[in-house]
């Protein structure tokens, strides 16, 4: 009868694409076999999931037709094989380099179990996201395929996308969830080129993981080696049905530099953005900080702090601890005028970041052109290239949208604004002078 189950397995490579049979039916073995039942073996309870799913079926019909008899087919999980196989499989991968920077490296891919559902504060500004993430978690490959997080900085995706991989781990101990920075995804594929081992770099990624979590994925900009690999790695899950999850803080169209074939991919599935959290939101967070580190909050000081720091939940936390770490160490009571008198340099720089206008004036200064010229129509070279850089500036340092730029640049469309940035990214990959200027210019800005 294995032999039986061995023609079956080869009969479906036939039906099923190629992908799919290498990562769920060719990992399944036969066990044993009565009048009317096959037991066989798969590798996970997820494995097993997904059989029951997607091929139970046609695996019925491939042995009826090879034997005229209807099986009733039983499962047996091993998950120490599975483990063992992944185990080898990242043993495979691992270049050889020193322990050192192999566990540092190892550190960095772990989740971080802090990092969950019932920690993230819902509010009106994240609440589609929380579901989409909550649903993911519960239905890994079956329910939003990929999906997309974008969102400001310190506004909570690392948080999420760790929570759905803590949430996977937890309901299928055997799932192999993998959480990585698209930076790490670089540095792991050059290493792997340096040391001829790329076949076991695309192993790991391509075959030895369920879930693929990977952060700001913006890092890949520019980068068409690194792109044209994670394309490949992308195909490779979504086709066998794999979960991707990404996270950046731009939407997919905004993120400059990326290739179509990729920005296309990105929007396959579900976008879902986290915005800046309002009021009460803000101060549920410090209160759930509070809370956690068992510290008083007067209602009057998180009002105080919710209304200073608006756009960074990560701002937010860090004036909390910072004021109540000085009231603490002080042996003062955390009152509003203290918090005032403590924070009153991180308040002021908050309240002095450069504007639109602060942009306009100092590019113009700097290129010796007018601020009018920069918001005109005008298209010679001496205007045009201060005018992009400008716009660029603007969306780098303020949190304006493109629309929004645009109209204070003369009323100029949106796609004239993404152009301008576009270019202007490009332009300093390849030329170091203007790399110069640009961070001439910025720490110009930053002195006010």
């Amino acid at each position: 009868m294995k032999t039986v189950w061995t023609e079956t397995a080869q009969l479906l490579r036939s039906r099923v694409p190629a992908q799919a049979w290498s990562a769920w039916v060719e990992p399944v073995e036969f066990v044993d076999a009565e009048e009317s039942s096959m037991t066989l073996e798969v590798p996970s309870k997820y494995a097993k999931e997904v059989f029951l799913e997607k091929y139970i079926s046609i695996t019925k019909e491939a042995l009826h037709e090879l034997t005229g008899r209807h099986y009733q087919l039983k499962f047996m999980i091993n998950e120490a094989k599975g483990k063992a196989q992944l185990s080898l499989l990242n043993d495979e991968t691992t270049p050889p380099v020193d322990r050192r920077h192999r566990a540092k490296r190892n550190e960095r891919k772990k989740l971080n179990a802090q990092f969950s559902f019932s920690q993230f504060i819902v509010g009106p500004s994240n609440q589609f996201c929380y579901a989409a993430c909550n649903s993911v978690a519960n239905n890994p490959g079956r329910s939003y395929n990929p999906l997309f997080i974008y969102g400001g900085v310190g506004l909570g995706k690392t948080h999420i996308l760790n929570a759905i991989g803590n949430h996977v781990m937890r309901k299928w101990s055997d799932m192999r969830v993998l959480y990585i920075t698209a930076e790490t995804f670089m540095n792991e594929m050059i290493m792997s080129l340096q040391h001829n081992r790329i076949q076991a770099f695309r192993n790991k990624f391509r075959n030895g993981c369920d879930v693929l979590l990977i952060d700001d994925i913006q890092f890949l900009t520019g980068k068409e080696r690194t792109q044209e690999e994670f394309f490949h790695t992308f195909n490779s899950l979504y086709e066998t049905e794999r979960q991707i999850v990404m996270t950046s803080d731009k939407f997919p169209k905004d993120i400059p530099g990326l290739e179509e074939r990729l920005r296309s991919r990105f929007e396959w599935g579900l976008i879902a953005d986290i915005a800046p959290p309002e009021l009460e939101t803000r101060i549920a967070i410090l209160i759930a900080k509070a809370k956690k580190e068992r510290a008083d909050l007067p209602d009057d000081v998180a009002l105080f702090l919710a209304s200073n720091f608006r756009n960074n939940i990560r701002e937010l936390e860090g004036a909390y601890i910072r004021a109540h770490a000085f009231a603490s160490l002080s042996g003062k009571q955390l009152t509003v005028e203290l918090a005032r008198e403590v924070l009153k340099h991180m308040i002021r720089d908050k309240n002095h970041r450069p504007t639109i206008e602060d942009i306009q004036k100092t590019v113009a200064d700097y290129y010796h052109v007018k601020v009018h010229d920069l918001r005109g129509h005008r298209k010679p070279k001496i205007i045009a290239h201060p005018r992009q850089v400008a716009m660029y500036l603007s969306r780098k340092i303020t949190e304006a949208s493109y629309p929004e730029i645009g109209q204070r640049f003369g009323g100029k469309d949106h796609s004239t604004v993404i152009h301008a940035v576009n270019r202007i990214v490009k332009k300093m990959q390849e030329d170091i002078n203007l790399s110069g200027e640009i961070d001439s210019l910025l720490k110009t800005l930053s002195k006010g």
